[in-house]
């Protein structure tokens, strides 16, 4: 003789409750990130790089660089008129940070984008103080039309495929443009 057994009839009720908090675990977190992308709340302001993003892939030839990308980073000083202090001050910038990237300098280098042809005693001097520079022609015309402004020299970071990331202008603080290039070295798997 078997007996039996009968069990208890669950809870529908509560295996409702149970699926709808699973759904909510599951769901909720997408909905939320899609509603805070739509209408643009709890987004932060805030950003975490010193210059100017350029985020519209623009690469080297479309500001008149005449220069081919190298395969590393790469600290760009483009000058449109004749190389003043704060020319030079931007020449040693990019020099003292390729220095400060330590293990990861051979992942960058520096060059000077010139407009025009530097003056004997500066090319010189440039040759001896800075024997890694690389050095590049700046059409000046395209320049201009790519909107930037021919008075100021500018320091520009560009990736090993020649594309333009970030820039800086004179008298910019090198510690902020150090930090910018080791998050960009750490987050690139290429150069």
């Amino acid at each position: 003789m078997t007996h039996a057994t009968s069990l208890p009839e669950p809870d529908r009720r509560r295996g409702r409750w149970q699926l709808i908090l699973l759904l909510l675990v599951v769901i909720g977190p997408i909905l939320l990130a899609s509603a805070m992308y739509k209408w643009r709340f709890w987004v932060p302001e805030s950003r975490s790089y010193h210059g100017t993003l350029i985020g519209d892939g623009r690469d080297l030839a479309d500001i008149g660089v005449q220069a081919a990308a190298n395969g590393r980073w790469q600290l760009l000083v483009t000058v449109p008129s004749e190389c003043d202090a704060a020319c030079g001050e931007l020449l040693y910038l990019a020099r003292q940070i390729n220095i400060g990237l330590a293990r990861e300098a051979s992942r960058a280098s520096h060059a000077l984008a010139s407009a025009t042809t530097l003056p004997a005693e500066l090319d010189a001097r440039l040759r001896r103080e800075y024997p890694r520079l690389e050095r590049h022609a700046l059409d000046l015309r395209q320049y201009r039309e790519a909107g930037q402004d021919a008075a100021v020299p500018s320091l520009w970071i560009v990736d090993p495929l020649g594309n333009l990331v970030l820039r800086y202008g004179p008298g910019v603080n090198g510690k902020g443009v150090l930090e910018d290039l080791r998050l960009l070295l750490k987050l690139s798997h290429i150069g």
